[in-house]
C-alpha cells in the first residue's frame, strides 16, 4: 500500500534502520538516530542499485515520486539514473563556472593579442559598465534573447544608440567564442536583427578646402592662446594626418629626425600593422621645436597636469573650442581635409593618400605594391602637402600647376 504523508511524519527510529515502502521501488528509511531518508530502487543491466533522493526534512512525499519519476525515464531510455544525477550535477558545476562573465573575460584576454592598448581597455571597459551587470551571474548557455535585448535596451535609453548597437556585436562575438570552445549552443544575438533602434551614419566634422587658410593663420597667430605642445601637435597633425591618439601618444624612440621618418609600432595602430609616417622638412622642424620643449620626457605631447603622462584627446578638442571651431572640426577632421585635398588639388591618385592613413589594403595584391612601391611616393606627396599648407596659411593663392594635377600616377 503506497505512503501516506502521516506515516512518514510520525515514523521513529528503531535500534536499526527500517524501510518503509512506497510504489514503484520508492521507499524511506528511517535511521536509528532518527534521520528519514529517501531511495529508489531499481535495476540497471541486471544490477541490483539504489539512489539517494534526500532526506524527509527537505523532500515531501510528492517531491520524492517526482524524482522516481524521473529515474524511471532515464530508465526507459536505457540510461543509468546514478549516471544521469551525476552528469546533471556536473552540468550545474560548469554552468557555475561558466558564466557570461567569466567567458567574456576569457574572451577578452584571448583577444588582446591583435587589439590595440586602447581598444583593449575600451571593450572592457563597456563590458563591465553596460553588460555584466545584467548577465555576468548567468550561466550563458542559458542566456535568451530577451535577456541579451534588455540589457541593450537600457544603453539605448540614456540615448546611446551606437555603443549599444557596438555591445551587441560584443556580446555576438562572446556567445560565438563560447560556442566555439564547447560552452554554449548557439548565439542568440542572432535573433536580435532589427531589434535595436538604428543609428544614423554620420562623419567626423572636418574644414572644407577653403576654409584651411583661416584655420592655419588662426592656428599661426594662437589668439586663443594655446600651450605650445598643443599649437605644434595640431600643427603636425594637420601636416601628418595621423589619428589623434596615434599623436598624444607618440614616443621619442618612434622618431627619426634625421632619417625624416616617424615608425609608429603595431600596438599603437587601429590595423595592428606599423606604420610609417614621412616627415617633411617642416614636420622635422616642429619636432626638433618640441625635443627642445621636451628635455628628457619619453612622452613627444606630455599631459599639462601630469608629465608622466600623454596628452589627452580633450586638449585637442578644447583647442579647437577656444579657436573657435568646436562643432566646425575635430582631430580626426584633420584626415578628412587631408585625404580630399590631396587628391583634388595635388592630384594624388585614391590608393597613394589611402594607404598614408593606415588603411587596410584591400588586397594582397594591394598589400605588397604598399611595401614596395608607395613609400617614395609618399614622402614626396607628404612634402608637398606640407608645402602646400604653409602656402594656405601665408595666404597665397594656391596654383595647382604649382603643386601638380597628376601625381602619382602608376607607371
Amino acid at each position: 500500500m503506497p505512503l501516506t504523508d502521516t506515516a512518514c511524519r510520525k515514523a521513529n527510529g528503531k535500534d536499526k534502520p527500517y524501510k518503509l515502502a512506497d510504489s514503484l521501488g520508492l521507499y524511506l528509511e528511517i535511521m536509528p538516530h532518527g534521520s528519514k531518508l529517501w531511495r529508489y530502487k531499481y535495476r540497471y543491466l541486471g544490477k541490483e542499485k539504489r539512489l539517494a533522493l534526500g532526506s524527509y526534512n527537505e523532500v515531501s512525499l510528492a517531491e520524492a515520486r517526482e524524482k522516481r519519476d524521473e529515474a524511471r525515464k532515464s530508465l526507459s531510455k536505457g540510461l543509468d539514473p546514478s549516471f544521469t544525477r551525476k552528469e546533471q550535477k556536473r552540468q550545474k558545476s560548469l554552468n557555475a563556472e561558466n558564466t557570461f562573465e567569466a567567458i567574456a573575460r576569457e574572451w577578452h584576454i584571448n583577444s588582446e593579442a591583435r587589439w590595440s592598448d586602447k581598444h583593449a581597455k575600451t571593450t572592457l571597459h563597456r563590458l563591465e559598465e553596460d553588460i555584466f551587470p545584467g548577465l555576468k551571474g548567468r550561466p550563458i548557455k542559458e542566456i535568451t534573447a530577451p535577456e541579451v535585448l534588455d540589457v541593450l535596451r537600457k544603453i539605448e535609453k540614456r540615448g546611446a544608440h551606437e555603443i549599444a548597437h557596438r555591445a551587441m556585436q560584443t556580446c555576438g562575438q562572446i556567445f560565438r567564442y563560447a560556442v566555439a570552445t564547447g560552452r554554449a549552443e548557439r548565439d542568440p544575438t542572432t535573433d536580435l536583427r532589427g531589434a535595436l533602434k538604428s543609428v544614423k551614419k554620420g562623419h567626423y566634422a572636418a574644414l572644407e578646402s577653403n576654409e584651411l587658410p583661416a584655420f592655419l593663420q588662426a592656428l599661426d597667430r594662437n589668439d586663443a592662446r594655446l600651450f605650445s605642445h598643443t599649437r605644434l601637435g595640431m600643427k603636425l597633425m594637420a601636416m601628418t594626418f595621423v589619428r589623434t591618439s596615434e599623436l598624444i601618444q607618440a614616443k621619442w624612440d618612434e622618431i627619426d629626425l634625421e632619417g625624416g621618418q616617424w615608425n609608429i609600432p603595431a600596438d599603437r595602430m587601429k590595423m595592428r600593422r606599423p606604420h610609417i609616417v614621412p616627415l617633411s622638412t617642416q614636420a622635422v622642424a616642429i619636432l626638433k621645436e618640441l625635443k627642445e620643449l621636451a628635455g628628457n620626457r619619453d612622452w613627444i605631447f606630455p599631459s599639462q597636469i601630469n608629465s608622466r603622462k600623454h596628452m589627452s584627446n580633450n586638449t585637442i578638442l578644447k583647442a579647437l573650442e577656444r579657436m573657435g571651431y568646436k562643432g566646425k572640426t575635430t582631430g580626426h577632421g584633420f584626415r578628412a581635409i587631408a585625404m580630399s585635398t590631396i587628391k583634388e588639388k595635388l592630384g594624388y591618385r585614391h590608393e597613394v593618400v589611402d594607404r598614408q592613413l593606415a588603411h587596410a589594403p584591400q588586397n594582397k595584391v594591394d598589400a605588397a605594391y604598399d611595401r614596395a612601391q608607395f613609400l617614395d611616393e609618399r614622402r614626396k606627396m607628404m612634402q608637398e602637402w606640407a608645402d602646400y599648407l604653409d602656402t594656405a596659411a601665408a595666404g597665397g593663392k594656391i596654383i595647382a600647376g604649382k603643386f601638380g594635377t597628376a601625381r602619382g600616377k602608376r607607371a
